[in-house]
């Protein structure tokens, strides 16, 4: 969408060609501008629309820069934005349709992620019901996320032979399912039952607490100990690989994998700064860890859903030393693209320090400085360009930090001094955003 005369630019999304050539001024001549505007519009990318529905032309020379690549990080710069998420919606249905994607990733748990894949994979239940029972303490127990889910089921339904899927990379919280200790402890009985009293007996103190809250609430040492044998399980298992391919070895293990791991963040020392700092390192590893698995096991490629942050290849958080995109860039190569989003104003759902109840947030237009300001001065309302391709002034410029936009859960947040270019490969940039719907609170 173009601007109207005298109205400021807004959205940006990562992808484009870099035309222009940097000429040295002649002398007697006007210096060179150092204004960036110039460059990142030639190589911006004008968005028709930010939800899914109609024609996705426009989004075809994003197909070009996401490439071959097998899993593609696309962040949010809010948690609780309409357009961000909706937007996620249309570049999974072209992804789908146009590249031949074939997973929805999201920073949810695996247990989570196991009952939506049946639910889009034509399992039983009311699809709202579901999404607020797994994702009700999260910023996505949305409407947005029940369109999500219900157009993957109404694909599934008419194309039987190419199913589309639902991962959730994360450790599980806020419930640890009981599928994940059937899994592998039905695959034991089946297949090495000399193991099943051992593993049962190492599963049974963690059996009694599914609930993430609860669990956290133990004593440190008890959490530690509980990791110690959530591990050993893991470790059990493992030694006890077939020698030939075997499918259903393969998810029971990734099973105890996600349970050992989900014990060994909780075994962190979660109320010290060093704590915290160690378990989101150990996340984002386990996160890109559980998203290149899956890729690999099931040959389909992946775009991956969460926070900008952690789909990035650079932190700009002490807090967080390493995020999955790095992690991901690590494993993939080339074959991993991120995809980042700004905007300039707008509003979103969010809880507070005090509060743990969602309420809809505002911000106002970026101020000078920012790089939403001048990314928002470019012609079009929404649009996104790739940062590797663009024209020189542009990467210079794209590669400086600034303050920018990037709020989570809770707000007050930011804004934080970001790198764009060397955190994602391609930029969204919306001018406006709106907050998500929430089904209840």
């Amino acid at each position: 969408m173009a601007r109207t005369a005298g109205r400021r630019v807004p959205v940006l999304l990562v992808s484009a060609l870099g035309l222009g050539v940097l000429i040295a001024p002649q002398a007697g001549a006007a210096p060179a501008s150092t204004d960036p505007v110039p460059a990142i519009e030639r190589a911006a990318h004008a968005l028709r629309s930010t939800g899914p529905g109609g024609s996705m032309k426009d989004l075809r020379p994003m197909g070009r820069m996401v490439g071959d690549a097998s899993v593609v990080g696309l962040g949010e710069a809010t948690h609780g934005s309409h357009e961000f998420f909706t937007m996620k919606d249309r570049v999974f249905r072209y992804l789908v349709e146009e590249k031949g994607f074939t997973t929805f990733a999201q920073e949810v748990s695996w247990t989570t992620g196991l009952r939506f894949d049946a639910y889009v994979r034509g399992g039983e239940g009311d699809v709202r019901a579901l999404v607020h029972k797994e994702l009700a303490k999260t910023p996505w127990d949305t409407k947005e996320y029940v369109e999500l889910l219900t157009w993957m089921r109404a694909y599934n339904d008419k194309h039987p032979p190419r199913q589309v899927r639902f991962m959730g990379d994360d450790l599980n919280y806020p419930e640890i399912g009981v599928e994940l200790f059937e899994g592998v402890e039905d695959y034991i009985r089946a297949h090495e039952p000399d193991l099943l009293p051992r593993i049962t007996e190492l599963y049974a103190p963690i059996r009694r607490l599914t609930n993430g809250d609860a669990y956290m609430a133990r004593p440190l040492e008890e959490r530690r100990e509980l990791a110690g044998k959530a591990r050993e399980a893991l470790r059990l298992l493992e030694k006890r690989e077939p020698s030939s391919k075997s499918t259903k070895f393969t998810w029971a293990l990734q099973h105890a994998r996600s349970l050992s791991q989900t014990a060994t963040v909780y075994a962190f020392a979660l109320d010290t700064p060093e704590g915290q700092k160690d378990a989101m390192l150990y996340r984002d590893r386990l996160m890109a860890r559980n998203t290149a698995w899956w890729q690999r096991h099931t040959g389909g490629k992946v775009l991956l859903s969460a926070h900008n942050a952690h789909v990035s290849y650079e932190s700009y958080d002490p807090r967080y030393p390493k995020m999955q995109g790095a992690f991901l860039r690590d494993r993939l190569g080339k074959r991993y693209v991120s995809i980042g989003f700004t905007f300039d104003q707008g509003s979103f759902m969010a809880q507070s320090a005090e509060s743990e109840v969602w309420k809809p947030r505002s911000v106002g237009a970026a101020t000078r400085g920012m790089n939403e300001y001048t990314l928002d001065k470019v012609r079009h309302d929404d649009y996104f360009l790739d940062m590797r391709t663009a024209p020189a002034p542009a990467r210079k410029w794209l590669g400086k930090g600034r303050l920018t936009q990037s709020i989570g859960t809770a707000y007050p947040d930011g804004p934080y001094k970001i790198q764009l270019a060397p955190s994602h490969d391609i930029l969204v940039h919306l001018h406006r955003v709106t907050a998500a719907h929430r089904q209840s609170q």
